[in-house]
């Protein structure tokens, strides 16, 4: 067995190839340009994010109607139900449910489910209320605030008139808005001669006119079949309307 000599040593230590030179590891650097380009899109995502959900959730309470109502009604807090809707730029022509507007009359008709701008509150009027007695036979049952209406007075004593009255069937008042029913009774209490009070809206100066066209005469009350009717009571007559009579 042959002992290798230096010579043959060193040949094998030079065929084996040399490694790869160590690198330094470096330490991270915070402010690398991928890194901050990253924090940037996803902040910036979030806030795309909560700008849409904010905008898709922007609603204001309003006031809208909670019923039909006719021009002329004086607001009553059963009148209006609060509602949230997504109006934008257009929030601050509507009556938010911070104001209070009842006791306010409106302007002009208004339908059930409908906003309320704030223009279609009148400000101070001359009208009064005026209470008139009608006998529950000649009042429509479903009678209600806010309902259009033209009263009739008609010279017969099943009416309510009084004996001595007479002339013809006239027209007293055409378009008014109810206010109030009043006097309404349950069960065997509510008969066709039961005098009920209907209270409607009419100028101050109307007041006297009205009551001399009336006199003494029973009345009668026609409900208009919209609260934003324009066709008066004696156009729908001369049309071929049914004639007034007792409702029960």
């Amino acid at each position: 067995m042959s002992v290798p000599t230096a010579a043959a040593a060193a040949v094998r230590t030079d065929a084996v190839p040399a490694g790869p030179s160590p690198r330094r590891v470096r330490p991270p650097r915070w402010l690398d340009l991928r890194l901050v380009l990253g924090v940037l899109l996803v902040l910036g995502s979030v806030l795309i994010g909560a700008r849409v959900v904010s905008a898709a959730d922007a609603t204001v309470p309003v006031w809208s109607a909670a019923g039909d109502l006719a021009a002329g009604t004086v607001l009553a807090e059963d009148d209006l139900v609060a509602v949230s809707v997504r109006l934008d730029d257009a929030a601050g022509s509507y009556l938010a449910t911070s104001t209070r507007p009842g006791g306010r009359v409106l302007a002009r008709a208004v339908r059930a489910g409908e906003l309320l701008p704030r223009s279609v509150l009148e400000g101070a009027t001359g009208e009064v209320q005026l209470a008139l007695p009608v006998q529950a036979g000649y009042v429509p049952p479903a009678l209600a605030h806010g309902q259009l209406v033209d009263v009739y007075a008609v010279a017969d004593p099943a009416v309510g008139a009084g004996a001595a009255t007479g002339g013809d069937v006239d027209l007293v008042l055409s378009g008014v808005a109810v206010q109030a029913v009043t006097g309404r009774g349950e069960g065997v209490l509510s008969t066709s001669a039961t005098t009920l009070q209907v209270v409607v809206a009419v100028e101050a100066d109307e007041v006297p006119r009205v009551l001399t066209a009336i006199g003494g005469r029973g009345l009668v009350v026609v409900v208009r079949g919209s609260v934003d009717d324009a066709t008066t009571a004696a156009e729908a007559a001369a049309e071929g309307a049914a004639p007034v009579g007792p409702t029960g």
